[in-house]
């Protein structure tokens, strides 16, 4: 890909980079404290490399977390945190998926925090698929910090790192899908450098892939102004497409960033933070979730009110199969029994197997529970492991939102489907539901 040539970078506004992020600046590794609010659990690629179904207490790498949170049990963090922390100077927010592919709960975060704290810096990692057009909405949130995680400049590397992009409704996968993500990712770093934002470049090290083009992943960024760049090492998850090309070794590491410090400064003393870090770099704090608990139990405002997603071909009808809704109803319910609809969400397509419903899961992590009339055991079990409830059942979606709102038993509305008492089905042309 050519480069246009670019006469004169863009520089960071000084203010900006006089902030001592301990991400971007080695110095301040040791002695400035940051947390990451898990705010953002939707996500619109999906990397070979990445696997967020699960957490273990034991697991430090982005995608991870404990919990997902709202903007206000974030801003609860914040408060509980900082007690804790004086030395907290940065909040960031991570994932566990893109945070620009959950663009209200970010933007809502980031002005809670600004707001009763201002003297916090505020930062962003995203993949950049999202990113053109969101520049002004993130500088005008307080954001200062941004790093944007490109991994090929090639569109057949990029191919083999991305199973697929999901953008404007649409999925792409393959070669067209990296070129355009591609051309994203650049024109965002472009926006955010013009606007004065410090931009970070990620690039995770894939042996046998993008080892021989890191140099050219810098050089594209840097032509739009990013400031730095983060060569990690891919650390092999379980289960993952690149779970067996292992991690690269030191040399080869170190030969990456030679090759591209000749375009951007190189950084080294990434830490792979979960989504959920608090604390130093590489000394994270166990956080108190009794106290976290109480506290949002004390400013919770909402008064009970909760979202349900609902499974239906109308909107009036629970009357769908989980595998065969191209679309969820997403009601908003309060303790008073009135529910309103306040969202339409398109379902991953069949045939990606468990990452489908893990993108559900994901699309839906702010609901309570779905109400469906048919679901197999693997989608189930997923959405349950979530904390998602579900409930299988026929009827009218306001009689259901009803009983949800008051606590009650929804038996006398269930009922039992072929599928799910069989353990699931494969998506047969004879069945369609695609929930094994």
């Amino acid at each position: 890909m050519s480069v246009t040539p670019i006469i004169e970078r863009p520089s960071p506004k000084p203010e900006f980079s006089a902030i001592g992020h301990p991400c971007f600046d080695r110095n301040h590794k040791a002695a400035v404290a940051r947390l990451h609010l898990p705010v953002a659990p939707r996500c619109n690629v999906q990397c070979r490399f990445c696997d967020r179904s699960f957490d273990c207490v034991n697991e430090s790498r982005p995608g991870v977390t404990a919990a997902l949170l709202s903007p206000e049990e974030a801003l609860v963090r914040v408060d509980t945190v900082r007690k804790r922390l004086p030395n907290l100077r940065v909040v960031g927010i991570a994932g566990p998926g893109d945070p620009l592919a959950n663009p209200l709960e970010t933007m809502e975060t980031f002005r809670l925090v600004r707001s009763k704290h201002p003297d916090l810096a505020l930062c962003l990692a995203t993949n950049g698929l999202a990113l053109p057009g969101k520049v002004a909405e993130l500088v005008d949130a307080g954001v200062s910090h941004l790093t944007v995680t490109v991994n090929a400049v090639d569109a057949g590397i990029g191919s083999r790192v991305y199973s697929w992009i999901r953008f404007d409704g649409r999925a792409r996968t393959g070669v067209d899908a990296a070129r355009f993500l591609l051309e994203r990712q650049l024109e965002g770093i472009g926006e955010a450098a013009a606007a004065g934002l410090v931009v970070k470049v990620n690039t995770i090290l894939i042996p046998g892939l993008n080892l021989g083009e890191v140099g050219s992943i810098a050089r594209e960024c840097s032509a739009r102004g990013a400031t730095f760049m983060n060569a990690i090492p891919l650390l092999p998850v379980k289960g993952t497409a690149l779970e067996s090309s292992g991690e690269p070794s030191k040399e080869a590491v170190a030969e990456a960033r030679r090759t591209a410090a000749i375009h951007l400064p190189q950084l080294s003393h990434c830490s792979r933070c979960r989504a959920d870090a608090a604390g130093l770099l590489g000394k994270d704090i166990e956080l108190d979730v009794k106290e976290e608990a109480e506290a949002i139990a004390a400013s919770n405002s909402n008064g009970g009110t909760i979202q349900v997603a609902v499974s239906s071909r109308e909107g009036l009808l629970v009357n769908r199969h989980l595998g065969e809704a191209d679309r969820l109803f997403i009601f908003r319910v309060r303790p008073s029994g009135d529910y309103e609809t306040v969202d339409i969400r398109m379902t991953p397509g069949e045939g990606s197997g468990p990452a489908r419903w893990t993108e559900l899961a994901d699309l839906i992590s702010d609901c309570e529970c779905v109400l469906t009339s048919g679901i197999g055991a693997p989608p189930r079990r997923i959405l349950e492991d979530r904390g998602i409830k579900v409930h299988v059942m026929e009827g009218l979606v306001g009689e259901a939102l009803e009983a949800v709102s008051a606590g009650k038993d929804l038996s006398f509305l269930s009922r039992r489907t072929g599928c799910e008492a069989t353990g699931g089905c494969s998506g047969a042309a004879n069945r369609g539901c695609g929930c094994a």
